[in-house]
C-alpha cells in the first residue's frame, strides 16, 4: 500500500480529526479574542484618559504586540477555510457586510496609533484618539455579532442577541485590557486601573446573564444544549474565574488577575463551541462531519498544523518575553 493509500485510508491513528479540528479552530479563535482582546480593551479605555502621558503609556504598553495578535485572526480564516470550506464560503457570505465592517474597525485600531504619533497637534490627536478608541470598540462589538448569526444560523446582519453578544465581548475586551494594562504600568496608574476592572467585570457579568436568558427565551433549538452539564459547568466556571480575577486585582496579582482573564474568555468560546457541537453551521444544516474536507487532505492538514503550529508559539513565547514587564517611565509607541 502507497503512502498516498495509507493517508487516504482513515484518520491518523485513528484520532477523532473532525472533531479535534472543530476544537481547534474554537482554540485559535479565543487565542485571538483573549490576545487582540487586551488591544481592544486598551483602545476602550483610552477614551477614559486625558493625560497625555498616561495615553503614551497605554499606547506603549501594546505597541510591540497588536499588529502580531491580529495574526491569529488569519490564522482562524485559514483554518476554517482548509478544514471546513463549505463552512467558510456560506458563513462568510451570509456575513459579508460584517466582514467588511470588521476589518474596517481593524484597520481604523491599526491606524489610528500611528497616525496619532506622527503629530503632537491638539486637534491632530484628538482625531486620532477617537479613531483609535471607536476601532477598538467596533471590532470586538462587530465580533460578537458574527459570533451570535453563526450560532443562531441568522441570516439577518442585525440581530437582539447579536446586539447583545456584541456588547458582552466588548465588556470582556475591557476586563482582559485593564489585567494587561495593570502588568505594564506601575504607581497611581496601575492603581487607578483597579476601579475599571471592577466596572469592567459586573457589566460583562450583567451581559452574560442577558444575553443567556434572551438565547433560552428566543431560541428554543438551543434550550436543551443550555442546559447541558456542560454548558452548566462553563458557567459555573466563569463564575469562579470571575471571582479570582475580583481577589486577584483587588490584592494586586497582576499575573494572576491576566491569567483569569484569559480563562473568562477561553470559557466564553467554549460556551458557543459547545452550543454549536455537533453542527458547524446551522443556517446551512451542516455538521462537523458533513462538512470536513475528504480524508487525504484532512490528514495531510493535520500533519502541516502538528508541525507548524508549534512554530507560531514559539515565535510568540518569544515575543512576549522580549516585551516582558512593565513599560518604563518616558517610553512611548
Amino acid at each position: 500500500m502507497t503512502s498516498v493509500d495509507t493517508l487516504s485510508s482513515g484518520p491518523l491513528f485513528g484520532l477523532p480529526l473532525p472533531d479535534l479540528w472543530f476544537a481547534l479552530l474554537f482554540f485559535i479563535f479565543g487565542t485571538f479574542l483573549f490576545l487582540d482582546g487586551f488591544d481592544f480593551g486598551v483602545g476602550v479605555l483610552f477614551a477614559t484618559r486625558e493625560d497625555d502621558a498616561e495615553r503614551e503609556q497605554f499606547l506603549a504598553a501594546i505597541g510591540p504586540f497588536w499588529d502580531g495578535n491580529e495574526v491569529w485572526l488569519v490564522v482562524f480564516g485559514g483554518a476554517m477555510f482548509a478544514a471546513f470550506p463549505a463552512v467558510y464560503a456560506n458563513l462568510f457570505s451570509r456575513n459579508y457586510l460584517l466582514m467588511f465592517a470588521i476589518l474596517g474597525a481593524l484597520i481604523l485600531r491599526g491606524l489610528a496609533p500611528e497616525m496619532y504619533e506622527q503629530r503632537h497637534d491638539e486637534r491632530w490627536q484628538r482625531w486620532w484618539g477617537r479613531s483609535f478608541v471607536a476601532g477598538s470598540l467596533a471590532t470586538p462589538f462587530f465580533l460578537g455579532m458574527f459570533t451570535a448569526n453563526w450560532l443562531l444560523g441568522s441570516t439577518s446582519l442585525v440581530t437582539p442577541a447579536g446586539v447583545l453578544v456584541g456588547l458582552t465581548v466588548v465588556a470582556l475586551t475591557v476586563v482582559d485590557g485593564v489585567a494587561f494594562l495593570r502588568l505594564k504600568t506601575r504607581g497611581d496608574l496601575r492603581d487607578d486601573l483597579r476601579t475599571d476592572g471592577y466596572r469592567a467585570l459586573v457589566a460583562y457579568l450583567m451581559l452574560v446573564v442577558a444575553t443567556l436568558a434572551a438565547l433560552y427565551g428566543l431560541t428554543p433549538g438551543l434550550r436543551a444544549s443550555m442546559r447541558s452539564s456542560a454548558v452548566v459547568g462553563l458557567v459555573a466556571a466563569t463564575l469562579v474565574l470571575a471571582a479570582a480575577y475580583a481577589v486577584a486585582t483587588h490584592r494586586d496579582r497582576y499575573y494572576a488577575a491576566f491569567v483569569a482573564a484569559a480563562g473568562l474568555v477561553f470559557a466564553l468560546v467554549a460556551v458557543v463551541a459547545t452550543l454549536l457541537y455537533p453542527s458547524v453551521d446551522p443556517a446551512a444544516g451542516l455538521t462537523v462531519e458533513a462538512a470536513i474536507v475528504p480524508t487525504l487532505s484532512l490528514n495531510l492538514m493535520s500533519i502541516g498544523a502538528a508541525l507548524l503550529l508549534p512554530l507560531v508559539f514559539a515565535y510568540f513565547v518569544v515575543l512576549y518575553s522580549a516585551f516582558s514587564g512593565p513599560i518604563e517611565a518616558g517610553e512611548t509607541y
